[in-house]
């Protein structure tokens, strides 16, 4: 369970209540945070506040939406028609109106979850006989070898392969990895896909896994 909130005293509340009903929970108090441990750790359920720091919910919420299909549940204090009409046309599954009951929140959880079953979404495995990467177990192997990636490393390989065959923008990436202050950073970038390169033994020149789209972006490659 992800709960991407600003506030501490809900995200505390929030932590105790979901696990005390069992459920493992992690906390992020920015979109740009929550978004990077959807990508990196997966989850079986989203709670999402709308007033976020770095960026508006409904941001957050559409950005997901492009590679995610995860159970979605925002916390909104504005109880209007054309918020949750707003609210569910960009994707989400609930919503619930603060301040709220935590026995009416776990109440539409559970439902979230007996509809989207156990394992809200399910991540891709990629495998071409040399390289293996399963981001549901957080698994990357080359050549039947474990490959240790650091944290970006990883998040990085698993925004791409969650968007293989597609140009994943430079800013996109730079916001998600980094945050929204860092979107021009891109050295930070090109110095982090070059430590993955050398470690799933690309080669930039003749790319297997990670093609770049100069001036754009980077590609994960299918396979063929």
């Amino acid at each position: 369970m992800l709960v991407i909130d600003d506030e501490p005293q809900i995200r505390k509340f929030l932590d105790i209540a979901l696990r005390a009903q069992g459920y493992a929970v992690e906390l992020a108090d920015t979109g740009g945070a929550g978004l990077e441990a959807l990508a990196t750790r997966g989850a079986d359920l989203v709670v999402l506040d709308l007033g976020l720091p770095d960026r508006d919910g409904h941001d957050v919420l559409r950005e997901l939406r492009q590679w995610s299909s995860v159970p979605v549940i925002l916390l909104t204090v504005r109880a209007g028609e054309a918020e949750k009409v707003a609210a569910l046309d960009s994707g989400a599954n609930d919503y619930v109106t603060k301040p709220f009951g935590v026995q009416e929140l776990m109440a539409r959880i559970r439902a979230l979850l007996r509809a989207h079953g156990p394992q809200g979404e399910t991540l891709p495995v990629f495998d071409d006989g040399r390289l293996h990467i399963d981001l549901a177990r957080r698994e990357v192997s080359l050549d039947g070898e474990a490959v240790v990636l650091a944290r970006k490393e990883y998040a990085l390989l698993a925004m791409l392969v969650q968007h293989a065959g597609r140009v994943v923008t430079q800013p996109q990436l730079l916001r998600e990895l980094w945050g929204p202050t860092h979107q021009e950073d891109t050295h930070y970038l090109r110095i982090l896909v070059g430590k993955l390169r050398h470690k799933l033994g690309d080669d930039a020149a003749a790319p297997r896994y990670i093609a770049t789209e100069p001036g754009v972006g980077l590609r994960f490659i299918e396979k063929r």
